[in-house]
């Protein structure tokens, strides 16, 4: 078994259970393109799309936090804690924290699941997370009523077929974070699902590549009088192909003998609208991984007013419920079950959310004058460091005109100097 021999766990029988895995229906498109994790990932808007939200997932801080009050209002990140450096740093000795999630996020993209082995010492407490190829991996339900993981350590992917080097893990061996799915337990790939739309940018793809390879020029005829035996007809097509043919023969002078007639075949009109379903075929792709399409490369409809809204989009819509699959499941699987009420992990999204420095500055000023944060508040979020407590660093502070509507009036006649002379007259009056 190489290297899963040593953390092997067999389950309990898992005899009459029901398989859920799902060979995906990758496959031909109807637009006549294969379609698969090698040709989409070719796509450039496919691989853009992918791109952004892995990276944009690997590069966000991962933290171990405990709450803190009766309450647990409060929060603070315990770097002490076991699965700190393990998801902040290094998941295991070969990778770190980034390479480990962008290949799961990755996975995530192409395959609507992903999953990684967890390695636990002997307290339970996760040392390692080692991830692991989703085609391999089939997802059991026991007898029992619990869930096994079936992992094909030789299986080829085109053809399906396994062999007998099959590893099987335990529910609390696996980190399993599924996509979109119609039973919560295994997810659907998005490639898969949208077979067609990718289908149909690969072929359009396909054709611009043959087009210009062509020498941008359209196929012709070549008339010839009287009759040709198909030796000559077949002697006659090559030899023009091979000097007028491809990119490198574009303008080459043509002579034509013996009563020879060259006509250009025009460009049909469903065929010189090409560009524009290239274009419209990166909107779908990016619509599909909801994607802005600035972040692919698409500027056409890019402002400098909406770019940044969409930008904020991406993160609210795109990002967001991504990780919280990732927060969800880690804390499912890799947090003891002596700490799920106290311990919690979470992907910081204030860096993405920060807008630009004179947005931010703006906000924090807001932040300030009403008194929910302190200058340190501040400096940490702009990475600064705190200014000592003796010098106000930690002082919570109000705008000092700012007063109660009951209270105007009041302050109206303290100004006139009338306040006093009222008073004066109720004290007379008592008397």
């Amino acid at each position: 078994m190489g290297f899963f021999s040593r953390f092997r766990k067999e389950p309990k029988t898992v005899s009459n259970s029901i398989s859920t895995h799902r060979f995906f229906s990758w496959g031909g498109s109807k637009a006549g393109a294969n379609v698969n994790e090698t040709s989409a990932l070719q796509t450039a808007a496919v691989y853009a799309c992918v791109r952004v939200i892995s990276e944009a997932v690997a590069s966000l801080p991962l933290k171990v936090y405990a709450y803190e009050g009766n309450d647990r209002s409060g929060s603070r990140a315990v770097h002490e804690h076991h699965l700190y450096n393990l998801l902040h740093h290094a998941p295991n000795p070969e990778m770190t924290s980034f390479s480990f999630r962008e290949t799961m996020m990755m996975h995530l993209l192409i395959y609507g699941n992903a999953y990684a082995q967890i390695v636990r010492d002997g307290g339970g407490k996760v040392i390692a997370l080692y991830p692991l190829i989703p085609y391999k991996m089939e997802v059991w339900r026991g007898n029992n009523g619990k869930i096994y993981y079936t992992y094909w350590q030789n299986r080829d992917e085109a053809t399906a077929k396994d062999d007998s080097s099959e590893v099987r893990f335990r529910k609390e061996d696996i980190l399993h974070i599924p996509g979109l799915s119609f039973d919560g337990l295994l997810g659907y790939s998005p490639i898969a699902l949208a077979k067609n739309a990718i289908g149909m940018a690969i072929a359009a793809e396909e054709f611009g590549s043959t087009f210009f390879g062509s020498g941008a020029t359209p196929g012709g005829l070549l008339e010839v009088p009287g009759e040709l035996k198909e030796e000559k007809m077949d002697a006659l097509r090559q030899t023009w192909e091979a000097i007028h043919g491809g990119t490198h023969n574009s303008n080459r002078m043509a002579i034509l003998t013996d009563g020879l007639k060259y006509h250009p075949i025009a460009v049909p009109p469903e065929q010189a609208q090409f560009l524009e379903t290239r274009k419209f075929q990166i909107t779908e792709i990016a619509r599909i991984f909801r994607v802005p399409p600035h972040m692919i490369g698409d500027l056409e409809r890019s402002t400098f007013s909406n770019v940044e809204q969409q930008a904020l989009d991406f993160v609210k819509y795109c990002i967001n419920p991504w990780i919280t699959r990732w927060e969800q499941a880690m804390w499912q699987s890799l947090i003891l079950l002596s700490e799920r009420n106290t311990h919690y992990i979470k992907f910081n999204l204030d860096g993405l959310m920060r807008g630009d420095y004179e947005t931010r500055m703006r906000g924090y000023s807001i932040g300030i004058q009403n008194g929910f944060m302190c200058p340190n508040d501040i400096r940490r979020l702009e990475n600064l460091n705190e200014i000592p407590e003796e010098n106000g660093g930690f002082n919570f502070m109000v705008n000092g005109n700012m007063v109660k509507l009951e209270d105007v009036g009041a302050a109206y006649l303290d100004r006139k100097g009338l306040n006093n002379i009222n008073n004066v007259n109720e004290g007379s009056e008592n008397q």
